[in-house]
């Protein structure tokens, strides 16, 4: 295997960078390019290691010395630039999760940060960060530090062995390739969002090119049927994004369609033909292009979503794309002469052994204090917003109360601040969570009591159910009531897994709460009533529900359904912080989300243990859903209700449901016979 400049991957690179770049602007959708990058590293990289070999060793040291030179310097100069930029243009509500991904893109982490939220259900509303481009950059970066050691290994095994290296490295990679392949068709179908983002997914992909540089030169192809790979591989890479929903649908197997047609590109080679796409590739506009494809990768997504910040838009025309795409070029044309190159040809790591090493400590090092920096000033910002009761400033809920009269100050400040709203979630303390003994797949949580408690209640279902913690709370305290806490993002309380379409894994969690509560038998059971309180669709109390509810009304334990509070296209509190509370934009008319009658007004046959709450009047006013009540923002994002506002409806929470449950008349602090 003899190594030589081929142009014409650098054109592809470029061809697949200008598909992501116009797929993320222009489309609103995902092109595959990724994919193709992904081939293409396991390509070179899997040559570069094999050729190392066969010379006798693999150089490690200098080896990632060279990667930090080639990788870091533009990478961490535009995280530092996003943190300027972003601190200056992005509302102050995204401030701690855009810090929290800057800080894991600095560490080659980021596609873990995304799964991580991908899984958790109170993460997956978060408008999409500036730099959530790099969890691409991410799995490359682990690829980089894995693949060496793994080449390295079978090299050591095959001089053991006294075995030729080719023939036992095709056979790894071949085995690394089918079980990672395998294994992100599983999770793709299970839970896609996690996969998309999932390092081991993505294997196959770099394996694919790694057998594709140890295989390449053993079977030899005629020059017409290399003509048709070519463009044949160009025009399904360019096809790809338009026929499948990339973002939804991959990885898994249908992720061979951009990795195969780049694998076309590669096996066509030079053709020597004036009609091979190879000619076309290998130009130098697209040459010197796929030498930018790495800073206009990096700079097209920062530079795309701070335009929609500043000109507060979902998305952009054929002028504000070209503006975007030009501003990227301009930016990664300045990175690539004034950082990489000049970086990569200096004497960093070439003088001492060490030195490219010091370097990246030294940049990420400073990415990771601006950052630091940031996360202080907005934690100083964020102050506390925790409210006193009965506080004359922020009644909140309360104000939506009959013969309300407010007293506060007339220039009274709206809580929480805008930079901690998305962190204000209510909940038990964590320190007193734990996994079930009868199930280690339930995370249970329970509130701290005073000796015996005088009832105990059990909360159950998705982040909806989870919310009213901030409402339930302080009266349980005052009652002396137990709360404990079985929540599951995205899962709500249902013999269905009404949020994600047969996602069996929330079936089977919810079989295990069932089991959990008929086991610890609770005075009531907390949870969600209806679905889907939004426009356009019509609020429902899903069949799933009420066949839970009816297993736990044969053990005669009530279920306290409560009605869903509405989602939103929007954050309500963003739009208040970038138009002001009083703005119409913020604002949704209330026959939008809520019938006049709740839907379960009108079912047959209901389960005798259930009692249904409706709160709707604390989120609505007659006539309409409004960002902010009683000087206290509402909503943390666009569908989940802050712990603050939560806290104002303790009084209202308790009043509802002692009365639903017949404990109205029960003394707070004597618990009652045989209780």
């Amino acid at each position: 295997m003899e190594r030589r400049f081929r142009p014409e991957i650098q054109g592809l690179r470029a061809l697949a960078c200008v598909l992501v770049v116009v797929y993320h602007v222009w489309l609103g959708r995902i092109s595959g390019g990724v994919d193709a990058f992904f081939l293409i590293s396991g390509f070179l990289v899997t040559g570069q290691l094999y050729r190392a070999s066969v010379r006798g060793r693999i150089e490690y040291r200098p080896m990632w010395g060279r990667m930090i030179k080639r990788l870091f310097p533009a990478a961490l100069t535009v995280l530092l630039l996003v943190i300027a930029a972003s601190s200056v243009l992005l509302p102050q509500n995204r401030w701690f999760q855009t810090i929290k991904e800057v800080v894991a893109s600095a560490l080659y982490v980021e596609n873990w940060q995304l799964a991580a939220d991908s899984t958790d259900y109170f993460a997956q509303h978060n408008s999409a960060s500036v730099v959530q481009h790099f969890w691409s950059l991410s799995i490359q970066g682990q690829f980089y530090l894995v693949w060496p050691l793994l080449v390295g290994l079978v090299l050591l095994i095959a001089r053991r062995a006294r075995r030729n290296v080719r023939p036992l490295l095709l056979a790894v990679l071949g085995v690394v390739f089918a079980v990672s392949l395998a294994y992100s068709v599983w999770l793709t179908s299970v839970d896609q969002p996690l996969a998309y983002f999932d390092s081991l997914t993505r294997v196959w992909e770099f394996a694919l090119g790694g057998l594709l540089a140890l295989a390449l030169d053993m079977v030899p192809i005629p020059r017409p049927v290399r003509v048709v790979l070519g463009w044949t591989g160009v025009a399904g890479l360019v096809a790809c994004g338009l026929v499948l929903q990339v973002g939804t649908v991959f990885p898994g197997y249908l992720a061979l369609w951009p990795t195969l047609s780049a694998a076309m590109v590669i096996l066509a080679g030079d053709t020597a033909s004036k009609g091979g796409a190879d000619r076309f590739l290998s130009s130098r506009p697209l040459e010197y292009l796929g030498d930018l494809s790495y800073a206009l990768y990096l700079w097209h997504w920062p530079v795309l979503v701070l335009y929609l910040v500043s000109r507060d838009r979902e998305e952009v025309g054929p002028r504000g794309g070209a503006v975007i795409i030009a501003l990227a070029f301009v930016l990664a044309v300045l990175t690539h002469h004034l950082v990489e190159r000049p970086l990569r040809s200096s004497e960093i790591g070439v003088r001492t052994r060490w030195g490219a090493y010091r370097f990246g400590v030294l940049t990420m090092a400073v990415v990771l204090a601006a950052s630091g920096a940031w996360q202080w000033v907005s934690v100083s910002q964020a102050e506390d917003y925790s409210i006193a009761v009965n506080d004359p400033d922020h009644p909140g809920a309360l104000a939506r109360t009959e013969g309300f009269t407010y007293w506060g100050a007339d220039d009274a400040t709206l809580v929480p601040s805008f930079v901690g709203v998305s962190e204000d979630w209510a909940g038990i303390d964590p320190a007193r969570c734990g996994t079930s003994p009868r199930n280690t797949d339930l995370e249970v949580c329970t509130s701290e009591t005073s000796g015996h408690p005088t009832r105990r209640i059990v909360v159950t279902g998705d982040s909806h159910a989870g919310q009213f913690l901030g409402a339930l709370l302080p009266v349980a305290e005052a009652r002396n009531w137990e709360v404990t806490s079985i929540l599951r993002g995205g899962c709500p309380f249902s013999t269905d897994s009404d949020a994600v379409p047969g996602d069996q894994s929330c079936i089977d969690w919810n079989s295990a709460v069932v089991e959990e509560i008929l086991t610890t038998r609770p005075d009531a059971v907390m949870t969600i009533g209806t679905r889907d309180v939004r426009i356009g669709v019509e609020e429902r109390v899903p069949g799933g529900y009420i066949a839970q509810w009816r297993k736990i009304d044969e053990e005669g334990i009530p279920v306290l359904a409560v009605r869903d509070n509405p989602r939103f296209s929007q954050s309500p509190s963003a739009c208040v912080e970038s138009r002001g509370a009083t703005s119409p934009e913020c604002s949704t008319p209330r026959y939008d989300l809520y019938a006049a009658e709740p839907p379960y007004e009108a079912l047959p046959d209901l389960p005798s243990n259930v009692r249904f709450v409706d709160f709707s009047d604390y989120f609505c006013t007659a006539e309409v859903c409004p960002p902010v009540i009683g000087n206290v923002l509402v909503y943390l994002d666009d569908n989940h209700v802050s712990g603050t506002y939560m806290s104002t409806m303790s009084s209202i929470a308790e009043k509802a449901i002692t009365a639903a449950l017949g404990w109205a008349d029960e003394n707070a602090e004597e618990p009652p016979p045989g209780g």
